[in-house]
């Protein structure tokens, strides 16, 4: 089986056909993994736990995430090393949860200067404030147009149904953009290139509070109405800190921005908006983190947002008040009450 896309060239030096490799064992890396099957004969995967990459094998399906999917195993690299599938693999496609990848990565003991990198996390390093791509350029010192992010609208649940979804590929250098492109395009996903990085990485960072902010509001019983201005106001927050960071031109309507805040805010698979209704009915946030059984990428990205804008005093007052909620432990029916005083 010959695909497309390992005909394209890749400036990866004697390598025409780049071995792909997926980092992570959750929902999002399975869904990933499925999008990428699609156009490589093989992938490589990196999954922390041994047993969950023997059931796996076993059943051919991941045993915990997105289990209606089937997989062609005879396709599948397995590891549970990560040196091992950064040796063997020229792109590295990160879907570890935020509050892990530093542990994950500090385990390796190979250079990434020469590996392309697309992070699929939508979240910050915590402790470092710093989105992935510049925690990658900097701590590692991997040249920024080999970092490349995975944006916009696309649940992993409705992935797995191969219902339609849009990807943004950003990347600064524009040919590994398109390769990368070629890579997640499916009969059912379709890809848009994009240079912002950084604006992209960080609206897709902000748009996991505001969901949380949108669930603590529908679990206190806020209508639609207070919904679509809350929504609005924080499209407006996104637009103003992104405009803060980078002055680059950007379409804050386009899908990767204002769509993937839309879906994040409302769908039924959003776990940032379950996890903000389950604080609005009056759930600890240990114990709804506890319920959840997943991560809810926006509670760390609320403490990394606001701290890190206290170098910028962009107004962010849907961020302050997710803050007060989650780590000043405000009522959240008093900071609701007051932030809607202050939203139009």
């Amino acid at each position: 089986m010959q695909r497309y896309f390992c005909r394209l060239v890749m400036k990866i030096p004697d390598n025409p056909t780049p071995r792909v490799a997926i980092l992570g064992g959750g929902s999002w890396p399975t869904a990933l993994a499925k999008i990428v099957m699609n156009n490589v004969d093989q992938i490589n995967w990196y999954i922390r736990r041994q047993d969950q990459i023997d059931e796996f094998v076993r059943q051919g399906r991941n045993p915990d995430y997105l289990t209606t999917i089937r997989f062609d195993v005879s396709r599948i690299n397995f590891t549970s090393d990560i040196n091992e599938v950064v040796r063997t693999s020229d792109i590295l496609i990160l879907a570890i949860p935020s509050p892990f990848l530093k542990q994950n990565i500090k385990k390796l003991r190979l250079s990434l200067r020469r590996k392309i990198i697309v992070s699929a996390i939508k979240g910050m390093v915590p402790d470092e404030n710093m989105v992935v791509t510049e925690y990658l350029n900097i701590k590692y010192d991997i040249p920024t147009g080999q970092l490349g992010i995975v944006a916009g609208p696309c649940h992993a649940e409705e992935v797995a149904m191969e219902r339609l979804s849009y990807l943004t590929i950003g990347c600064a250098d524009r040919e590994r953009a398109e390769y990368l492109g070629h890579l997640f395009e499916t009969p059912y996903v379709k890809t848009t290139l994009s240079n912002d990085v950084i604006g992209l990485e960080y609206s897709s960072v902000m748009k996991n509070i505001y969901a949380i902010a949108s669930g603590i509001c529908y679990g206190l019983k806020y209508g639609d109405n207070f919904q679509s201005v809350l929504i609005s106001n924080a499209a407006q927050e996104i637009k103003r800190f992104t405009n803060a960071l980078s002055a680059q031109p950007r379409d804050i309507d386009h899908s990767a921005y204002l769509g993937d805040l839309l879906v994040t805010s409302y769908s039924k698979f959003s776990r940032n908006r379950q996890f903000g209704t389950m604080i609005g009915r009056g759930y600890s946030v240990r114990t709804a983190q506890i319920e959840m059984e997943m991560i809810a990428e926006g509670y760390y990205g609320t403490k990394c947002i606001h701290e890190f804008n206290r170098r910028y005093h962009v107004s962010l007052p849907i961020v302050d008040a997710i803050y007060n909620i989650l780590y000043e432990f405000h009522s959240p029916m008093l900071e609701i009450k007051e932030l809607a005083s202050k939203l139009s």
